[in-house]
């Protein structure tokens, strides 16, 4: 049977991600060395690309499915009629290289169960030499081996590793999956019941921290653990998705890899974190972006590898079809050679609010601040790429020009109130001089609102972030109508489209998913204007949409009533969790960012 985006549930270990299906398949696993290649790669073709699938003979969808509270341990069961099993699905913490652990626990009754692993390298184009040894197998190409640990016999059949076995009741037989650079020694085995318990207490610890108590709190705190999850531990970056080429448009072209760190992506999610709780994360993430940022203002990169890699060449695949037929299958990302003003204006921003949170001064990153200014004094008039990094040439968008101002804004406060050195005066000057252009040129008085870019008739979901960092009250008259014009021209089935793609100004074929962050900005401002009834009921629409573990993607099909884009999506999951706080009575990020 087809499966869909919802049909996933995530693990994983702060260091590498795996999507397991609701049919017992293991379908996509990155490696650390996010450029390798080494994964599964069935999500992005067919079965015979690659996939690890344990499950019993004559079921194709488990009956239910659930991770443990607090955890990302992730419990499917199947049940027929001669018996019930689980699948107990994770990835170790704290193990020496990364694993995927699984565990299969008879129910009841007897169930015979098959067991199926196609292991392909180089997203699919490698079939690895297997070899055998006491207590399992190797699989190795190039600079990547797995060894599979298994608690049945296995054979090999058609350049695939089977087995079937019976699984009783009270039975439990494990499997472990680890990868290691093929040149080293493989780490020692692990006991895969010891290590799902301590996976286990180390994600609910984790999770209790979590500091929001609002009636949104089981929505928040599995959003939370999933951004967690998106984290990479050894350098503090951030992950954007741990998939590539999912569609945003099924069978379309809008197809890009988000396995990278988009410092846009980044500051939102640390802001998610810190507004939860979690102070250690920001610290980590602060590090990692003084490391990557390293140079001239100038030479700023929107994304960036997990260890802050700059070089992130765009490339196409033709030996995958593609999830349900989406081509090309792109790896890599573009992007990265874009100049997009609004970057500046997250990163200085973040960097501020971290001070509220009670993270430690750094005079590094403000260094880092004011290279980003100097540079943006001379720049933020440049036309760009945008937000949602354009295709089809640079303009003057609306959103970036604001995020320019955010920069200069907070730069201003920094001197004003935290004793930061830096020309105060000049500084409030630009500050002062933005405001003026964006409310000059990025305002359409035949339309009431504001618009996509300076002259333009066009509306833009980003014109909803104006009142959400500050630069206008959300009851100003220009924002109330902006919101009003939004809501009639860009909503579909109630949920908001980013812009007409049916427009140039992306440069590829129209089509696409609403896009769910931008709902939850429309549901922000309408907190803030007092439509605090419509705030939540629409927050409780995109509660909805999440699939039944509570992952959410970054598009949603209206239509086909079904997720679309990368899953699953940090962008998406912060803006949950940042709404639910701009819900709550003590107010969130929206009031936070506007006095800041």
């Amino acid at each position: 049977m087809p499966r869909r985006i919802e049909d996933y549930g995530l693990i994983g270990d702060c260091r590498t991600a795996a999507l397991v299906g609701i049919d017992g398949s293991i379908d996509w696993l990155c490696v650390p060395r996010f450029d390798s290649g080494a994964c599964f790669a069935a999500l992005l073709g067919t079965p015979e690309n690659g996939r690890w699938r344990i499950a019993p003979k004559d079921v194709t969808r488990a009956t239910r499915r659930r991770y443990r509270e607090g955890s990302l341990i992730l419990e499917t069961e199947f049940e027929n009629e001669s018996g019930a099993v689980r699948i107990v699905d994770a990835m170790a913490l704290n193990s020496e290289s990364p694993t995927v652990i699984r565990l299969v626990e008879g129910l009841r009754g007897s169930v015979s169960m098959s067991f199926e692993l196609i292991a392909r390298f180089d997203y699919g184009l490698i079939v690895p030499w297997v070899r055998r040894y006491d207590g399992g197998i190797s699989m190795i190409a190039g600079p990547d081996k797995l060894r599979l640990t298994s608690g049945v016999e296995t054979r090999g059949e058609n350049l695939t590793t089977v087995a079937e076995f019976p699984v009783s009741q009270g039975q439990r037989i494990p499997f472990a999956l680890t990868w290691h650079p093929s040149y080293e020694s493989p780490p020692p085995e692990i006991d895969v019941e010891k290590a799902i318990e301590a996976t286990d207490q180390t994600w609910r610890d984790w999770s209790q921290r979590c500091s929001y108590d609002g009636p949104y709190r089981d929505a928040v705190q599995r959003s939370l653990l999933t951004l967690k999850a998106l984290t990479y531990h050894p350098t503090g970056g951030i992950l954007a998705a741990p998939t590539a080429s999912l569609p945003e448009n099924p069978g379309g072209v809008r197809n890009w890899d988000y396995r990278y760190c988009w410092l846009r992506d980044a500051t939102f999610t640390l802001y998610a974190l810190m507004v939860g709780g979690y102070h250690e994360e920001a610290v980590a993430w602060r590090e990692w972006l003084l490391r990557a940022v390293a140079g001239k203002g100038s030479q700023l990169q929107i994304l960036y590898g997990m260890a802050g890699e700059r070089r992130i060449p765009e490339f196409e695949i033709p030996w995958l079809s593609g999830f349900e037929s989406s081509r090309p299958v792109r790896i890599g990302n573009a992007a990265s050679e874009q100049f997009q003003l609004d970057v500046y204006g997250e990163v200085i921003d973040v960097l501020h609010q971290c001070r509220r949170f009670g993270v430690p001064p750094d005079d590094n990153a403000w260094r880092l601040v004011s290279e980003l200014i100097n540079f943006l004094e001379s720049a933020w008039d440049d036309p760009d790429e945008g937000i949602w990094e354009v295709r089809g040439g640079r303009r003057h968008f609306t959103h970036s020009k604001v995020m320019a101002w955010v920069a200069f804004d907070r730069a201003v406060k920094s001197v004003e109130k935290r004793g930061r050195e830096g020309p105060l005066e000049r500084w409030k000057h630009i500050r002062d001089e933005i405001h003026a252009e964006v409310c000059r040129g990025g305002f359409s008085t035949s339309l009431n609102s504001f618009v996509q870019s300076f002259g333009s008739e066009e509306l833009d979901a980003s014109l909803l972030m104006i009142p959400l960092v500050g630069f206008l009250p959300a009851d100003d008259p220009r924002m109330l109508g902006t919101v009003a014009a939004i809501e009639r021209k860009l909503r579909n089935n109630g949920f908001v489209l980013r812009y007409a793609t049916e427009s140039a100004v992306d440069g590829l074929p129209p089509g696409e998913g609403v896009f769910l962050p931008c709902t939850f900005w429309l549901a922000d401002n309408y907190a803030l204007q007092g439509r605090k009834d419509d705030a939540r009921r629409l927050y409780e629409e995109l509660l909805a949409l999440r699939n039944d573990l509570g992952l959410i993607a970054e598009e949603y099909d209206p239509v086909g009533k079904r997720l679309v884009g990368n899953f699953p999506q940090a962008f998406t999951h912060v803006s949950l969790v940042n709404t639910a706080h701009n819900l709550s009575s003590g107010g969130g990020p929206a009031e936070h960012r506007q006095g800041s």
